[in-house]
């Protein structure tokens, strides 16, 4: 046993000096080795101290030396031989097995009756009901709710094209060529013309080789990612990140490490610890930083410049998501690359929605010619999804054709965005929390408490500015989102808003804060 012991000693501690991933196995059988030792241990003593027991009790004659054979055995040993022939005579028996037959109905009825399942999926609490209101015309900068007009600072249409003539025209153009939908996926027999176009036209507005176009904006990066990550590979991300990246690195099977939010710092002590371990050991993997231009969780803006430094510095990957920085960011709205002035070629792999500034549905991909057609065989949303609505590629196309050609657009919405940011600055009681070129001003509470207090304080504000005419919108967080932010009013401002519609909302949103804070 003792042997067994050392054998196994030597073995964890060679395995710990090499970080082999058999450590913590060969732990387990360590401790299981000196837990077995110590059982035998404790069973010999007992044996041994039964034995002087019994030979207490017997007459001394009988433990006497005796004769066998001609050969003098003392009594002790003769003994302890008989109890180990006993001993070994109990292992060698057969040891008890229930017997093998089938439940009978009546066993089994009463099984089902005692069983009680667990439930599909929480309790629903009040804090989980959601009461979204009802749009009844387009999501633009005004929209109708409950047959009353409202300033609409909840919609994404950063560059107000909802409703505009020319998306309009491109559509019912599209919906009379091909229809409605596509019926198929691309890889198949659901590829139509208007798709590539779109997939040129993306890659020429970006500056890139090439570009994959996705259904659903929600698939992009749940895609994206698990097509160049697998398990064994290494990911970086921002603990900020929005739930569909979020579910993107959960469907990777990657080894995901995160940093603090939008904190270069963090990220760079992260990328310290991973050169250690290499120097311990090298694996062979794929290694990926994940972020987003600008947060959708926050509105906070990723330093590029540090982050591209960092990333050659530690030969690392960078996956963006340009969900809310294309058609905002930059003099001619190609994103954050062009608002730092960094190449492109930098961000090995972008990924953006269209459901915002472009005013449509779906999601891109863009980058190197490998980087799209490692998708066009690996993407899940991809090759398994029936194609875009043709009329939604036509829609982007003329979005996109629109930021083109009218730089206004962007200068528009840029004054937008410092308006509300000054005008809300101030308000006592609240702070902004989000970068000050980001469409989506975050408001956080000053003193706050915890999530769901914080979250039952704005909601009050945000059901009182409907009241006033005015849709906001609050952060929500479902059971499946990891993300740790503070609660927050979103007030998300286009270039559709007027200069008037803007002073409204600050001036009636000041005035509804202070007196919810007051109650």
């Amino acid at each position: 046993m003792l042997l067994l012991l050392l054998l196994r000693f030597c073995h964890w501690v060679a395995a710990a000096l090499e970080d082999d991933a058999d450590v913590t196995r060969g732990g387990e059988e360590f401790i299981v080795a000196v837990v077995v030792v110590a059982v035998c241990g404790v069973s010999m003593a007992m044996l041994v101290e039964f034995k002087d027991t019994v030979l207490g009790m017997l007459p001394d004659a009988l433990v006497t030396d005796a004769v066998i054979f001609g050969v003098h055995i003392h009594g002790h040993l003769l003994l302890e031989t008989l109890l180990v022939v006993v001993i070994f005579y109990l292992l060698l028996q057969q040891s008890y097995t229930p017997e093998n037959r089938a439940l009978t109905e009546t066993e089994i009825d009463q099984l089902c009756e005692e069983w009680t399942p667990e439930p599909l999926h929480p309790v629903i609490t009040d804090d989980m009901e959601m009461k979204t209101p009802i749009l009844e015309s387009a999501a633009g900068p005004h929209t109708i709710i409950d047959g009353k007009d409202v300033i609409n600072m909840s919609t994404a249409d950063y560059l107000g094209l909802i409703g505009n003539p020319k998306v309009k025209e491109a559509c019912n153009a599209a919906v009379e060529k091909y229809g409605v939908g596509a019926c198929g996926p691309r890889g198949f027999y659901g590829t139509m013309d208007v798709h590539l176009d779109f997939e040129k036209k993306i890659a020429d507005f970006m500056g890139t080789p090439d570009s994959i176009l996705y259904s659903y904006g929600l698939a992009t990066t749940t895609s994206v990612i698990p097509a160049f990550c697998k398990a064994g590979d290494l990911i970086l991300a921002d603990d900020g990140v929005n739930w569909s990246l979020q579910n993107g690195l959960y469907l990777s099977r990657s080894k995901v490490k995160y940093f603090k939010h939008n904190d270069m710092k963090d990220l760079k002590a992260r990328l310290e610890e991973v050169r250690k371990e290499d120097k311990r050991k090298k694996p062979l993997n794929r290694r990926f930083i994940i972020v987003e231009a600008i947060y959708q969780n926050s509105g906070q803006m990723v330093p590029l410049d540090e982050l591209c430094r960092l990333k050659e510095e530690y030969k690392f990957r960078v996956l963006i998501d340009e969900s809310n920085s294309i058609g905002v960011l930059g003099k001619t709205g190609r994103g954050i690359s062009e608002h730092f002035n960094i190449s492109v070629e930098k961000l090995d792999i972008i990924t953006a929605v269209m459901g915002h500034a472009l005013a449509s549905e779906g999601g891109i991909c863009t980058g190197s010619a490998e980087v799209v057609s490692h998708q066009r065989l690996s993407g899940s949303g991809y090759c398994f999804s029936a194609a875009l609505p043709p009329f939604l590629a036509s829609a982007g196309i003329a979005a996109v054709e629109i930021l083109e050609n009218n730089p206004q657009l962007l200068s528009r919405l840029h004054k937008n965005i410092s308006l509300v940011h000054s005008n809300l600055s101030s308000v006592p009681g609240i702070r902004i929390g989000c970068n000050k070129l980001s469409p989506i001003v975050f408001l956080h509470l000053e003193e706050s408490a915890s999530f769901a207090e914080d979250s039952s304080i704005l909601q009050r504000v945000v059901d009182l500015m409907l009241d006033e005419g005015i849709l906001l919108s609050l952060t929500k967080r479902s059971l499946l989102d990891n993300c740790k932010l503070p609660a927050a009013i979103k007030v998300v401002v286009t270039a559709g808003h007027s200069e008037e519609d803007l002073l409204l909302v600050t001036s009636k949103l000041r005035n509804v804060m202070a007196k919810v804070l007051r109650c």
